[in-house]
């Protein structure tokens, strides 16, 4: 599940919780039982997948009965965050909701719109070392393990083997200078001026080039120590910002608009990286699946995203995210509903035919171990960041993605020359996610 997908999702459902925080069901403090096996139950799972995803989630769902013939599952797609919020506040909730926005997280738990697993967690004795720290660092806030990681989605390079050998590029590019070179080597311009073939995009938002999946390669952080926002303090932030800003001034900032503008959909076959018009770029795993499909001849090869030269300690990993399980406040079955989604987020059977399914990445140790998950080399580059100490996320906050949305407005008028002091603009910025924050509540 892209990333773009997930803000457009989260950015919609955020006006809701205001309502759904006040009505619906109460949930419970403690682990409701399991049912017993001679109980027949019906559980109710709400999903957004649609099509053949919808298949490979129901198909693992239809693995559940079969060790559990007494629950029978009914799985409803196309569900995404606004209507799982809205069954809340209505009191017509499912018994297990699966949401494609992390950045919600905070929301869902703070709020109580789904359930604290904790009790469960504990009486079953689940082993969360099982997760890395930071997928579960996406899934609980404050405390408060209100999901489970359901598959994850992880980012790296994307490059084009065909224009690297062309150029007499034979490995790919790992520290930012590296990558700035490579980038203006493989750029082609058009007689007119205008870009042919961009090396690389420095566009925030240009698909998946976005500051939560870039900031990890600067070690950007986003909190201070006090929860403050650490945008004017953590130097991380102004050298990315400085090296995207001298990146776009090599294209020109009107050109890359033009380029961009005129680049295929992020999901389409008409990718700009698919159809040869981007050399590298950044992109999830998922990116491998649709190749796979859509042009299936492009040679091309994956990589750890590179990091700033003054931190090569940090090559190899990368940002995470991913999709979410819960059970939320009012839920009919939560007993079952548990169970369910235990199985579907520790059985390793599970995850692994999920994954296969999907094409994310499993979220246990055990499953990413198993030989039974299909992976070529250009997935296993995603496992590998996956599995690197040094892979991170985003924190969670109880106003949603709000943070990252300023972050991503500031970033283009930065790179749009309408900010003079970069120093002045990132302290701006903190104060902006710090009054946001306050108003929304830290």
């Amino acid at each position: 599940m892209g990333s773009t997908r997930r803000l457009a999702l989260a950015a919609v459902a955020a006006g809701l919780f205001a309502a759904a925080c006040t009505t619906g069901g109460g949930g419970g403090t403690g682990a409701a039982p399991a049912p017993r096996d001679d109980e027949q139950v019906t559980v109710t799972v709400w999903s957004n997948f649609a099509d053949h995803e919808l298949r490979a989630l129901n198909k693992t769902l239809d693995g559940f009965h079969a060790k559990h013939p007494n629950i029978t599952i009914r799985s409803e797609g196309s569900q995404d965050d606004d209507k799982i919020t809205q069954s809340i506040r209505g009191g017509t909730a499912p018994d297990v909701a699966i949401s494609f926005s992390t950045d919600l997280l905070g929301q869902y738990c703070s709020s109580g719109a789904w359930q604290d697993l904790r009790p469960y967690l504990d009486r079953d004795k689940v082993d969360l070392g099982q997760i890395p720290q930071a997928v579960r660092d996406y899934t609980e806030y404050r405390g408060t393990r209100c999901a489970m990681p359901l598959l994850a989605d992880v980012y790296g390079l994307y490059y084009n083997k065909e224009m690297f050998a062309k150029a007499g590029i034979t490995s790919p590019p790992r520290t930012l200078s590296e990558l700035t070179e490579v980038a203006k080597r493989l750029t082609v311009f058009n007689p007119d001026g205008s870009i042919q073939v961009a090396g690389f995009v420095p566009t925030i938002n240009f698909y998946n080039h976005r500051p939560q999946m870039l900031a990890p390669h600067w070690n950007a952080q986003w909190q201070k120590p006090d929860g403050g926002s650490a945008m004017a303090s953590d130097p991380g932030w102004k050298e990315m910002f400085t090296w995207l800003k001298e990146l776009t001034d090599f294209y020109g900032k009107d050109r890359l608009a033009s380029f961009t503008a005129a680049a295929g959909q992020q999901y389409s076959a008409d990718n700009a990286f698919q159809q040869g018009r981007v050399a590298m770029m950044l992109d999830g795993e998922y990116r491998t699946a649709f190749i796979a499909q859509q042009t299936p001849n492009l040679a091309y090869g994956t990589a750890p995203f590179p990091v700033a030269d003054s931190r090569q300690e940090l090559y190899g990993g990368g940002y995470t995210t991913g999709t979410i399980i819960g059970i939320p406040r009012g839920a009919k079955n939560p007993g079952a509903a548990w169970e369910l989604v235990k199985y579907l987020t520790t059985d390793t059977d599970a995850l692994v035919e999920l994954s296969n399914g999907l094409r994310n990445i499993p979220t246990t140790k055990a499953a990413l171990d198993s030989p039974k998950l299909q992976a070529d080399d250009n997935f296993r580059t995603f496992m590998r960041i996956f599995s690197s100490p040094r892979l991170a996320t985003s924190p969670s906050a109880p106003n949603g993605a709000s943070y990252v949305k300023f972050t991503e407005d500031f970033a283009s008028r930065w790179l749009g020359g309408e900010v003079p002091n970069l120093d002045e603009g990132l302290a701006a910025l903190a104060k902006q996610i710090d009054d946001n924050a306050a108003l929304g509540g830290k």
